[in-house]
C-alpha cells in the first residue's frame, strides 16, 4: 500500500494500467488526447506487478486496472474516469492538480 500511495504521488496523474487491457489503453489515450502526460506503471511489466494489483484490489479498485490517481488520490477505473470526462469535471481535476494549463 506505502508503495502505492508513493508512485500515485509522484505525477499529478498516474496510471496503473496493463499492456494488454483494452480499457486501460483507452484510459491512457484519453489523457495524451488531452495534453496530459500522466506517468504509467505497466503491471504485467514490473517485477512486483503483483504485489501491486494485490494493494490495488484493497484500495478498492475493482477491476484492479486501469488505476488512475490523480493529485494523488484514487480517482477510480475506467468507468469512473469516462463518467468524469462526459460530465465535464475531468479537466478541473487535471487543472487542479497541474496537469494542465489553459
Amino acid at each position: 500500500m506505502d508503495r502505492i500511495a508513493k508512485l500515485a504521488s509522484q505525477r499529478a496523474v498516474v496510471i496503473f494500467s496493463k499492456s494488454t487491457c483494452c480499457m486501460c489503453h483507452a484510459i491512457k489515450r484519453l489523457f495524451y488526447e488531452q495534453g496530459v502526460s500522466p506517468m504509467i506503471h505497466e503491471l504485467d511489466e514490473e517485477s512486483r506487478g503483483k504485489e501491486m494489483e494485490y494493494a490495488l484490489n484493497k484500495l478498492g479498485c475493482s477491476p484492479t486496472v486501469p488505476a488512475v490517481f490523480i493529485g494523488g488520490k484514487f480517482v477510480g477505473s475506467a468507468d469512473v474516469v469516462m463518467t468524469l470526462q462526459l460530465n465535464g469535471s475531468l479537466k478541473q481535476m487535471l487543472i487542479d492538480a497541474g496537469a494542465l494549463w489553459l
